[in-house]
């Protein structure tokens, strides 16, 4: 009978040849993921260095907080609770006619 450990040897391998064709895509997007996290935490630690901390002298002076870019930014709910909904229609009012 198998052990536990052993099961879990076995599927690894499993896995390992039934993805390989898969697997070096994978790490790849995994080295991406990890260089970009790795940037933006060091791009993070510039601007508090450039950026007095708050509280500090002149709280009057702080920045004023971050906002999400736009495109990032998801629109607020439709009518039917779809992100979106229908596009509103304006009405606008026509104009008296002249006698």
């Amino acid at each position: 009978m198998l052990g536990l450990s052993e099961l879990a040897v076995v599927l690894v391998v499993v896995i390992a040849v039934l993805s390989a064709k898969r697997l070096p895509d994978l790490v790849r997007s995994a080295g991406k993921s990890a260089r970009i996290l790795k940037a933006e935490a060091r791009a993070m630690k510039e601007e508090e260095k450039q950026d007095p901390p708050v509280g500090a002298e002149g709280a009057e002076s702080a920045a004023p907080p971050r906002t999400a870019p736009a495109e990032l930014s998801t629109p607020p709910p439709g009518p039917a609770g779809e992100p979106g909904g229908a596009p509103r229609q304006t009405v606008r009012p026509t104009p008296p006619s002249a006698p």
